[in-house]
């Protein structure tokens, strides 16, 4: 199986960046869509960015622009650099990786464990 393995979260003053790693095992990941989403206190869980593995990306609107999402196939690794963080972005953030073509809820679908990311002054 797929096990993913994340770090780099933390706690950041506004408008200072991080960036996020997220490293699986156990499977060619050359197939698999990778991406991030976050969960704050009492919201739904969202979509923060996705990345093919033909390098095709996708992003929330509400990190357009400051969020890049990017992978290194050789590495097994997908990355979020975030830049001019805002409190808003205080949540929880999930590495998740798909096999191209399955849905959320399909056994090829996979989560890691969630890194919290904390924006205040």
């Amino acid at each position: 199986q797929v096990q993913l393995v994340e770090s780099g979260g933390g706690l950041v003053q506004p408008g200072g960046s991080l960036r996020l790693s997220c490293t699986g095992s156990g499977s060619i990941f050359s197939i698999y869509v990778m991406g991030w989403y976050r969960q704050a206190p009492g919201k739904q869980r969202e979509l923060v960015a996705t990345i093919t593995s033909g390098r095709t990306t996708n992003y929330a609107d509400s990190v357009k622009g400051r969020f890049t999402i990017s992978r290194d196939n050789a590495k097994n690794t997908v990355y979020l650099q975030m830049n001019s963080l805002k409190p808003e972005d205080t949540a929880l953030y999930y590495c998740n990786v798909r096999r191209s073509g399955a849905a959320m809820t399909s056994v090829f679908n996979y989560w890691g464990q969630g890194t919290q990311v904390t924006v205040s002054s």
